[in-house]
């Protein structure tokens, strides 16, 4: 049985941890193998449940699958990389869930509005045409979410998102940065799909397989409908 984790904040820099038996994040069965997790941040002031993680001193793993060495960071090590992995005490408890979801350090996942807009939709099923939290499509959430969080307005589809984003190289991509796709037919050059990087080559977007969700722009799927990556954002 999979086991779901309190994360409590004591004294000396230490964290308690408390199990108790949950359901464990679940991975999307679909051709892009997204992940997927339903659980919400429950209210402030209130302990964190995050579902299938554990958290001690001494590690931090996915308790579902065993992991290789570089997903498990020892925070007692010396080394300068895996030492600044993650301050437990100080990171937001969003951005520990997350770097695990997208096995990337909690450091990179600066953008805690970002995180929290993500974790609102999380799950909503895709539908195309749909804006609401009953469904939604790709390009509906990426309007919203950068409405919401950066305070930029675009236009409602892939394509004229695609048209107004200044390109930009894929090395260059930084949380908050468009990336397109073309899912369509070979007859068709028209940008089909869009989603928001985050970090470590993940993307969240909307997909019709698995509703909002994170998937890997290094999956064979969306490597090959990938057509650039744009942004809209000033001042990055």
């Amino acid at each position: 049985m999979y086991r779901k984790i309190t994360v409590l904040k004591v004294v000396a820099g230490l964290v308690l941890v408390v199990g108790t038996s949950c359901k464990t994040l679940r991975k999307i069965t679909a051709h892009d193998n997204s992940l997927a997790n339903s659980q919400k941040a429950s209210k402030a002031g209130n302990p964190q449940f995050i579902d299938g993680i554990e958290v001690t001193p001494g590690n931090v793993v996915n308790t579902r699958h065993k992991t290789n060495a570089s997903k498990i960071k020892n925070l007692n090590t010396t080394n300068e990389d895996t030492r600044n992995w993650v301050n437990i005490e100080k990171a937001n408890w969003l951005q520990v869930k997350y770097a695990i979801i997208l096995d990337a350090t909690v450091e990179k996942l600066t953008d805690i509005a970002l995180l929290q807009k993500i974790e609102e939709w999380w799950g909503t099923n895709y539908c195309l045409g749909g804006s609401t939290k009953n469904c939604i499509d790709c390009s509906a959430l990426t309007f919203i979410i950068m409405r919401d969080v950066y305070g930029v307005n675009l236009p409602r589809t892939a394509q004229e998102q695609y048209n107004v984003s200044t390109k930009i190289p894929d090395d260059s991509l930084q949380e908050g940065d468009l990336v397109f796709f073309h899912t369509g037919g070979r007859r068709s050059r028209q940008i089909s799909h869009v989603g928001i990087y985050v970090a470590n080559n993940k993307f969240v977007n909307a997909s019709s397989s698995g509703g909002v969700t994170i998937s890997d722009l290094n999956d064979p799927y969306w490597k090959h409908a990938y057509r650039g990556a744009g942004r809209v954002r000033q001042n990055m």
